[in-house]
Parts: C-alpha cells; sequence; structure tokens
C-alpha cells in the first residue's frame, strides 16, 4: 500500500463496482412489514433521504438516485478515488438528486457536514462493518444516533461468526503472506492466495477441515485480484457475532428486525424440524438467531434493524403486505418453483402460484389481488409468505406506480452506465438499471443494460440491426451482436416493460 493515511485499510486498490438489491430500501421495507414492524413504505414516499455509508464509487447510491427521481441520495466514502468516480458517474447521468462526501466515518458523526445533513430516512452499510477498525464502528453508530430520524430503517451487512470462524486462519494467512511482497495490494493478495493453495494442496488441517473454508477457497480463483484486496487485505478484517453487532447498534437505539434477505426470515424453511425445536425454546431474538447461526452456513449477514421498531397485530400486518403492489421479474416460462434453503430444497405449492405468475404476467398487482387470482376455493394464504417467494426470491419488484411512463432520467442513467462500465468483450458481467417505476435497481448482465439503455436512447421499435449498429462501428461484430440483440429482446423486453425500463 501507498502511503499510511488508510490506517490499515486498502487504500492503493480500486473498490469494485457493484449494485446490491439488499441495500435497496423497498426490500428493507418488506423485511419490516414480514415481521411485524409499522414502517413508512418507501414506494409511498417521494421525498425520502437515503444515506449509504462505503458507497464505494457510488453505483448503488446513483441507480437508487436515478429510479426515485424525488429522493435526496448522500453517499460517504472514505477514499477519494471512489468518491470522485461516483461524482463523474453521476454527472454524466445529470443526476442532480445526490451528493457525495469524502470523510472518515470514525469522526464523521461530530462534523459540521454531519449536522448539516437533512434528516434520514434510510441508512445502509454494506461491505463496511467487518471491514474497518473499533472506532469507525462506533462513529457508525454516532452517526445513526444523530441523524436517523424516529422511525428510520438502519441496514447493515457483516461477516458472521460462527459460519466465519475457519476463514480467520485462511485470512491471517493470505495478507500475512501478502504482506511480505512489494507491490500494490491487489498483488500481495494474489501472492497470499498462492500460498493458501500450496497450504490446502498439502493438506494443512486447517485449511481443509471446513466446509466453509473448502468453498472460500475454491471462490478464491473465480474472484478478480481487486476483490481479494479489499476482502481480505485490511488490517481491521474481523468477522462478528450477531449479538455483538446488535449490543453494538442499540447505542444508536436501533432494534434488530430482521433480514434483508426475505427468505432468511422464515425460520420453517432455514432449519430442520429438530433444530427448530431448540430455535422454538427461546422467545429472545438475539438467542434464536444464535441457535440458527450455528445451525446453517450463513457466511454473510444482511441485518435490518428501526430506530424505534412499533409492532404491529397480524391483521394489520397482512393489510399492510397486501397492499403493496408486484412486477414480474422474469418471464412465467422460467419462473422458479424450487427454492434453494440451508434446510435443503423448498417446492412452493404451484396449484397456488402459478395463478399468480400468469396474472403478473397480465401487469403489476397487489399481494392481495394476487391472493384472490388463486380463486374462491384455495386454501388461506399468508401475504408475508407470497412476499417472500415473489419478491425474496427476486422474481418480482415492488412497483409504485404500475402504470407509469418510463422516465428519461433513468433512461439517461442506464445509457451512461452502458458507456462507462460495459464492454463488448464481456458482456456476460454483472450490472444494473434503473426504474422509476419499480424505485430500484434491477440487476441483469451487462448486455441487457447495453440494449435497452440504446433502446430508450433510440425511442423507436425495438430493432436488432438498428440497435446494433448505433453500438458498434461496420464490422463483423455488428452482425454477431445483432444477433445477441435479437435474442435479448426475445428473452427480455416484456420483462423491461413490466418494470417500465423501456
Amino acid at each position: 500500500m501507498t502511503g499510511n493515511w488508510g490506517g490499515g485499510y486498502v487504500t492503493d486498490v480500486p473498490y469494485l463496482t457493484g449494485y446490491f438489491i439488499s441495500q435497496s430500501p423497498q426490500m428493507l421495507a418488506l423485511c419490516c412489514l414480514i415481521n411485524g414492524v409499522a414502517v413508512d413504505p418507501p414506494w409511498e414516499n417521494p421525498r425520502l433521504h437515503y444515506l449509504e455509508l462505503g458507497c464505494g464509487r457510488g453505483m448503488n447510491a446513483c441507480v437508487l438516485a436515478a429510479s426515485n427521481p424525488g429522493w435526496q441520495v448522500t453517499g460517504i466514502d472514505f477514499m477519494p478515488g471512489a468518491v470522485a468516480d461516483a461524482r463523474r458517474l453521476a454527472a454524466e447521468a445529470g443526476l442532480e438528486n445526490i451528493t457525495f462526501i469524502e470523510a472518515d466515518l470514525a469522526s464523521f458523526a461530530d462534523s459540521p457536514a454531519a449536522a448539516a445533513l437533512a434528516e434520514v430516512d434510510v441508512i445502509s452499510a454494506h461491505g463496511v462493518w467487518s471491514w474497518v477498525g473499533d472506532a469507525v464502528r462506533a462513529g457508525i453508530v454516532r452517526l445513526a444516533a444523530a441523524r436517523l430520524r424516529a422511525g428510520g430503517m438502519f441496514h447493515v451487512s457483516y461477516n458472521a461468526l460462527p459460519a466465519q470462524q475457519d476463514a480467520l486462519a485462511l485470512q491471517r494467512v493470505l495478507r500475512e503472506a501478502g504482506r511480505r511482497v512489494v507491490g500494490r495490494s491487489d498483488r500481495q493478495a494474489m501472492a497470499g492466495r498462492e500460498v493458501v493453495q500450496a497450504l490446502v494442496a498439502a493438506k494443512a488441517t486447517n485449511l481443509i477441515g471446513s466446509e466453509t473454508v473448502r468453498e472460500m477457497v475454491g471462490r478464491l480463483e473465480r474472484v478478480p485480484a481487486a476483490y481479494l484486496a479489499h476482502e481480505y487485505m485490511n488490517a481491521a478484517w474481523r468477522p462478528c457475532w450477531h449479538a455483538d453487532v446488535a449490543a453494538d447498534l442499540a447505542g444508536a437505539k436501533l432494534e434488530f428486525v430482521g433480514h434483508a434477505r426475505l427468505v432468511e426470515n422464515f425460520v420453517d424453511m432455514m432449519l430442520t424440524p429438530e433444530q427448530r425445536e431448540v430455535h422454538d425454546r427461546f422467545d429472545d431474538p438475539m438467542m434464536r438467531e444464535l441457535v440458527i447461526d450455528t445451525c446453517i452456513n450463513r457466511t454473510l449477514h444482511h441485518d435490518v434493524y428501526v430506530r424505534g421498531a412499533s409492532r404491529m397485530a397480524a391483521e394489520e400486518r397482512d393489510a399492510m403486505l397486501g397492499r403493496v403492489r408486484l412486477a414480474l421479474a422474469t418471464t412465467p416460462e422460467e419462473f422458479s418453483y424450487v427454492l434453494t434453503m440451508p434446510a435443503g430444497e423448498a417446492t412452493v405449492s404451484e396449484a397456488s402460484y402459478r395463478p399468480m405468475v400468469a396474472a403478473l404476467a397480465e401487469g403489476p398487482r397487489s399481494i392481495a389481488e394476487l391472493i384472490a387470482a388463486r380463486g374462491p376455493a384455495a386454501p388461506p394464504a399468508n401475504p408475508g409468505e407470497v412476499a417472500m417467494v415473489l419478491a425474496g426470491t427476486y422474481q418480482a419488484m415492488v412497483v409504485r406506480d404500475g402504470n407509469g411512463e418510463p422516465d428519461a432520467r433513468a433512461h439517461r442513467f442506464n445509457l451512461a452506465v452502458a458507456r462507462r462500465m460495459v464492454r463488448l468483450d464481456d458482456l456476460n458481467a454483472t450490472s444494473a438499471m434503473a426504474s422509476a417505476r419499480v424505485g430500484a435497481g434491477f440487476a441483469c448482465r451487462a448486455a441487457e443494460t447495453l440494449i435497452a439503455a440504446h433502446l430508450g436512447a433510440l425511442g423507436a421499435a425495438p430493432d436488432p440491426a438498428a440497435l446494433a449498429a448505433s453500438m458498434v462501428p461496420e464490422g463483423p461484430q455488428r452482425q454477431e451482436l445483432a444477433g445477441l440483440v435479437a435474442k435479448v429482446l426475445h428473452d427480455r423486453l416484456a420483462v423491461w416493460q413490466r418494470l417500465g425500463i423501456v
């Protein structure tokens, strides 16, 4: 690493760019409603203030700003290079409702800039908590206490114990071996990876005895060097117990509600019957989470907290969930009725869900309308389970306006992403598109971003040859691209139209 201003944090290698649906206020609000906690639905709030801590190069924050023109979005990051990249993306996309701040979260809460921040409705801290020191974590708690409004939602992700217990040896070996190599952090990480692989080949007991570590070692070969550097080369890297994170966040009067990955809120699908029997002995949510974490291989938590949780009766919860409107984010033919869970595969009732999927294929519907679409003879349905099966598997998305026209600002952002981040030689890379109808990002392949962005810019009927011509100059690559465009339009155009992307 160059210089020492990072205090042990990797600063000489840029962050990777990414979008994470678990950070969206829509998923956080669904988590709260499923768990019976009343929140102001973000899809009904045109003036929400969203704050992202550790925003990196700004992709996630910019997606939300482009999808919600009335919101104020603020991103804070420690690295000036990342903040500069984020500002450039926002400027190119013409986003006027987003601000990026370069600051150290260890001290930002006590600064005039923090005092000047408008009251915040939602805070998200993804990829921060496990990778920074105690001073930064304490600063995050002080900032939440000072700026998050009563009833506001807080999202935090972190490497979790006990699943990551055996990963302590992997990270320590990788970092220590890498640090003995002269060069940037990504090169050090690659050198450390080689030592880990050599030890695995030599059957080092503490690197081959754990299923978690075996999976991580296999993943080391598939991820970019920059990811390895930011994941494993930070001096403060430390997986956490859920109860310890909850105890820290209690300093900001934050109460644990549940999980942004909606399927994790349904214990029956997470644990075996024998494990559930132990889980159900306890009323304390901290003890229940400890039992779950002991039973399953959950290496990463995406936890949702509320600053002053207001609990609802079951009838009120079901009524609020029933009003949530969804749009189908896949095709009816591709919809999967099989869920892969820690306790094994769970198959949902096709007799119950196929009529819902058919109704969604015609256009957005409320959860209450979907339940009614099953017919009068169908057994009673749990609106929370419907939300989990449809939105929790990312096969449907919450919509604020089922009939709203595609938004020009979202189109402009999608085109900026296509220009800046999509490469013709890597069209299978992960990407995302903004949608004002959804109020969140739609995760997709880079090819989809490229095609949908140009389609929106042309404002014309989809024509594969014309779209290919607008993307590449003359040459054999244009014909090949035209074939890809035709296939993607055939598979995805109806989905984009339902989500208001085009």
